[in-house]
């Protein structure tokens, strides 16, 4: 077993990983199998240079707050903006406080200053404005894209006023309750001021396609793409909010489900522009259909990955990410009988196997899946391997 490993892992680089394709894919995701270390976006952080210099990619989309992430965007771009600022703010989920995510964004600034914006990396957040406990208020996003409206479209055609927006909104604490997490009475998200905003960012959104060629032209097409980001926010959040309020046992699911809606909208408005290296949970970029115990529930949902794979086809590409250990977090030598046992029998840095050939090497084995005591931590599914490209493999995770 040992030896079969070791003829079919190679360096997590470039090279290894186009070698997995017939041709590059224009969506290539990475995923994780935990949040909060450092080893697998290091990984990350040196693969995306290796792209952006051998391969021509141009974008990486990090599993972050979308209308945030515009900071980020704007800073490595521009240079707009203070780096620890933009840090705090341009990072959902604690993101921000990584000393990876710093490197990455002070290596994206210093790539494209003195380019041309036709040569520039770029940096997105495809996560709803959304945490575990809470979700945005639809202020920010449907006042920007009303405003963005009120500039250039013939002003009859707005369907409502700043006012009004504002009366109907309200107080944001309304909305950013966390007991509505929990408690669907605390949701603000069936009132009737919520559902009167829900038609209008459905007519505020319309009105934003009607006008392409003409906002395009007036403003640019970066402009014209973050107001459509704006538009898909705004509705992604009321839509959410509405079922928070909804107190049915397929509620949870339904959210699990609507957030990872929203994040597939996102990955595929940033596949219109070029290639993009996406890096998410390992569950929300997966072919297969997700799951996850919550409320004492099994929850199932259509995963991001596999909503964009169904659009995409050929041009997805999935490598998922597994850990050896992570004694820091109660993750220990994997036994002998499951895939991370089998990759971790073999001593050796991080590494990339075909998937194909993985399962091939372990098939004797019958290796089952293992489980962790650590929340959030998610060993590889032998069952997943026929639909994943790549694996991955961090034999031993250090304590960051």
């Amino acid at each position: 077993m040992a030896n079969d490993i070791k003829d079919i892992a190679h360096a997590v680089e470039a090279a290894s990983v186009m070698r997995l394709f017939a041709s590059p894919p224009l969506m290539l995701t990475l995923g994780e199998p935990t949040h909060g270390v450092d080893a697998p976006l290091r990984l990350r952080n040196a693969l995306f240079r290796q792209l952006v210099e051998e391969e021509g990619y141009r974008t990486i989309a990090v599993e972050s707050d979308c209308v945030a992430g515009a900071l980020v965007d704007d800073y490595v771009t521009t240079g707009a903006g203070d780096l620890d600022d933009v840090l705090e703010r341009g990072f959902s989920h604690g993101l921000g406080a990584s000393a990876a995510s710093r490197e990455l964004v002070r290596w994206m600034r210093a790539f494209n200053a003195g380019r041309p914006a036709c040569d520039q990396v770029r940096f997105a957040g495809f996560d709803g404005p959304l945490e575990m406990a809470w979700a945005a208020s639809p202020r920010e996003t449907l006042t920007a894209l009303h405003r963005t409206l009120t500039d250039h479209v013939d002003p009859g055609l707005i369907p409502c006023t700043p006012q009004t927006l504002d009366r109907l909104l309200g107080p944001d604490d309304r909305w950013t309750d966390p007991a509505a997490m929990l408690d669907p009475s605390a949701s603000f998200g069936r009132s009737a001021e919520a559902g009167e905003l829900r038609l209008l960012a459905d007519d505020l959104g319309a009105l934003l396609h009607a006008w392409t060629p003409h906002l395009i032209a007036a403003t640019s097409r970066d402009a014209f793409d973050r107001a459509r980001l704006q538009a898909r926010a705004a509705s992604g959040l009321l839509r959410y909010h509405y079922w928070m309020a909804d107190s049915s046992s397929s509620r949870l699911a339904r959210l699990t489900g609507l957030r990872d809606q929203m994040m597939a909208d996102n990955l595929l408005a940033l596949a219109e522009r070029g290639p993009v290296l996406v890096h998410a949970h390992n569950s929300h970029l997966q072919r297969d259909v997700s799951s996850m115990r919550m409320g004492g529930r099994r929850l199932e949902w259509w995963s991001a990955g596999a909503i964009v794979n169904s659009r995409l086809g050929e041009e997805y590409g999935f490598l998922a990410t597994a850990f050896g250990t992570m004694r820091h977090q109660g993750v220990d030598v994997p036994p002998p009988d499951t895939l991370e046992g089998a990759l971790y029998a073999f001593p050796t840095g991080p590494c990339l196997v075909d998937a194909s050939e993985l399962a091939a090497a372990v098939a004797a084995t019958d290796p089952v899946r293992r489980t962790s005591p650590y929340f959030g931590y998610a060993p590889l599914d032998p069952a997943h391997l026929a639909r994943i490209d790549g694996v991955v493999f961090i034999g031993d995770v250090p304590d960051d």
